[in-house]
């Protein structure tokens, strides 16, 4: 036999092809960088597939990036069973060290948004988290009448925010990206500690 036809791969299916498509705009994203910019023909290339079969099964660029970052989404989601019955402070701190342990989805979702990627959800699973929220109030791990949303909204900008920049603030602070992470991640802590506790009444501003 000859080396094409030892080396040739049956037929893919599509979920196949889509998995090649999806893994290999992560790969090229990673290599070049978010600003570089997605060229499909080169992640069809990739992937080893007709660059049609992007159009065909994703139908555009934003398509296929969105699907990537679902992709990584479902895929992490097996192995956080529980993290919705956690009460609030445990539940942001776990999702903080989860976005340390992901900077690849954070740029994919960081890109979405930054492109105006009107399909782009950044709480694809809202509505299970409303209902965290609700029984934090009622479980007082969230403090009676605060605004739980808007805590919920500012600890993931906190979170998002500091994996896209933290090698940036390493470089400028001088502090080794592993510790700066650690030291990050109290003070992260700290701050949802914050919104966590009662406040008191009369309680001045610092």
């Amino acid at each position: 036999m000859s080396e094409t036809g030892r080396t040739r791969r049956r037929r893919r299916t599509r979920e196949e092809t889509e998995a090649d498509l999806l893994a290999a705009a992560r790969r090229l994203l990673k290599r070049d960088g978010v600003l570089a910019g997605v060229n499909l023909r080169e992640i069809a290339a990739e992937a080893g597939v007709n660059h049609g079969q992007i159009y065909q099964y994703f139908g555009s660029r934003q398509s296929l990036l969105r699907a990537a970052a679902a992709d990584l989404v479902e895929r992490q989601s097996v192995d956080r069973e529980g993290h919705w019955e956690l009460p609030f402070a445990e539940r942001r701190q776990a999702m903080f060290r989860h976005r340390l342990d992901e900077p690849e989805l954070v740029g994919l979702e960081a890109l979405l948004a930054l492109d105006g990627d009107e399909g782009f959800s950044a709480f694809p699973r809202f509505a299970q988290t409303c209902q965290s929220l609700d029984r934090d109030r009622d479980e007082g791990a969230l403090p009676e009448g605060s605004d739980a949303v808007a805590a919920h909204v500012m600890t993931a900008a906190a979170q998002m925010g500091y994996v896209v920049f933290r090698e940036a603030y390493a470089r400028d602070t001088g502090i080794p990206l592993e510790e700066l992470d650690e030291r990050a991640a109290r003070a992260f802590a700290r701050m949802v500690a914050g919104l966590a506790a009662p406040s008191s009444e009369g309680e001045s501003a610092e």
